[in-house]
C-alpha cells in the first residue's frame, strides 16, 4: 500500500487569483483519498493532480467561510454530470447542508447519488468517522465563525509474518497465519511455546495528520495533536502583521511554529496565506526561527507523512 501521502491543491486565503488559490487538499491514507476543504476551483486543480474524482468519497469541511468551499457545488454538480452513482459524505458545521439544498432545489437538479450529512456542533474533540483502517476527530479551533481541524490516524496494523522463521516449524499452518499476525504465540504439537516476536516483525509505525486552519493561536489545541508526522497550520499573516491576525482570527508563521513545537510534531506545513504576501518563503523563513522542520505548502505538491 502507498505511503500516506498530502497533495495541496491551494494554500491561499480570501481571494482566488491565477497563481493563488483558497484552501483545499487532499490526503491519500490507508487506501482512501479524503479531500479537506474545497475553495473555489478545487476541481480544475483535482484534474491537474491527476487525482480521480470517483475516489472521493469522504469530504471534510473545516467552517463555512467561501473560501473553504465555494468549490464543493461545483464538484458535487460535476460528480452528477459524470454520472456518479457512490454515495459522498460530508462533515460539515451545521448549515452547509442547507446551503447545498437550496443550490439543488432552485436550480431544479436531482442528484444521481446520494450525499450524507455529518453536521459537527461539537466544541470538544470528537470522533467523527471510523473503519477498520482510520479514524478521524474534530479538533475544535478559534475562528470568527465555527470552526474544525481534523486529526487522521491509521490504527494499528496486524504483525507481519517471518516466513523464513515460519517455514522451520512444521506444526504452523496457513490457518495460523491469522492469530500470529494479531500477535499470538504459537503452541506446537509437543508443548513448546514459540514467541511471537520470533515469527513475526513489527507492523508499520501509525501514522497521523492535523489539518488545522482557520485558527487564532491558541494552546489548547496541542494536546489534541501531541506528536502527529505532518501537522498544516494556518499562517495568514507574518509576525510584523499580528494585531491583524488577532482581528480576524488568524495565526502568523511564528504563531504556528510555537505551536508545532509545543505539540513535538515531526512536520510543519504552512498555508492559507494572505495574498499580500507574494513571497511564501517569507513564512517559511519566519517559522523556521522556531521550528527546525518546516516547509510552506505549495499548490500541486505531494508531502509524505
Amino acid at each position: 500500500m502507498k505511503k500516506p501521502s498530502l497533495t495541496i491543491l491551494g494554500c491561499h486565503s480570501s481571494i482566488p487569483t491565477n497563481q493563488f488559490h483558497p484552501t483545499a487538499q487532499i490526503l491519500e491514507m490507508k487506501g482512501f483519498s479524503f479531500l479537506i476543504d474545497c475553495g473555489e476551483g478545487t476541481q480544475v486543480q483535482l484534474r491537474k493532480a491527476k487525482i480521480k474524482f470517483n475516489r472521493i468519497i469522504h469530504i471534510f469541511i473545516s467552517h463555512l467561510h467561501g473560501d473553504h468551499f465555494f468549490g464543493l457545488i461545483g464538484l458535487l454538480s460535476t460528480f452528477h454530470l459524470l454520472g456518479r452513482e457512490k454515495s459522498v459524505i460530508i462533515y460539515a458545521p451545521k448549515g452547509l447542508k442547507e446551503i447545498i439544498d437550496v443550490h439543488f432545489k432552485w436550480s431544479y437538479t436531482r442528484l444521481k447519488y446520494c450525499i450524507d450529512h455529518i453536521e459537527l456542533s461539537s466544541e470538544k474533540l470528537e470522533k467523527i468517522m471510523e473503519n477498520e483502517k482510520i479514524e478521524v476527530f474534530s479538533i475544535p479551533l478559534k475562528h470568527r465563525i465555527y470552526a474544525n481541524g481534523f486529526l487522521f490516524k491509521e490504527k494499528p496494523s496486524n504483525r507481519k509474518l517471518n516466513m523464513e522463521e515460519i517455514k522451520k516449524i512444521t506444526d504452523i499452518k496457513i490457518v495460523d497465519y491469522k492469530n500470529i499476525k494479531q500477535g499470538k504465540d504459537f503452541k506446537t504439537n509437543d508443548g513448546r511455546i514459540i514467541p511471537n516476536e520470533k515469527l513475526t516483525f513489527d507492523p508499520p509505525k501509525i501514522l497521523s495528520y492535523a489539518f488545522c486552519s482557520d485558527t487564532s493561536f491558541s494552546l489548547s489545541i496541542i494536546e489534541h495533536i501531541k506528536y502527529v508526522d505532518l501537522l498544516y497550520h494556518e499562517s495568514t499573516f507574518l509576525k510584523t502583521e499580528e494585531n491583524r491576525a488577532i482581528n480576524t482570527g488568524h495565526s502568523t508563521a511564528n504563531q504556528a511554529a510555537h505551536i508545532a513545537k509545543k505539540a513535538e510534531v515531526k512536520k510543519l506545513l504552512l498555508g492559507h496565506y494572505s495574498n499580500r504576501f507574494p513571497n511564501i518563503k517569507a513564512f517559511e523563513k519566519e517559522a523556521k526561527e522556531i521550528f527546525f522542520n518546516v516547509e510552506a505548502s505549495e499548490p500541486l505538491k505531494t508531502y509524505y507523512l
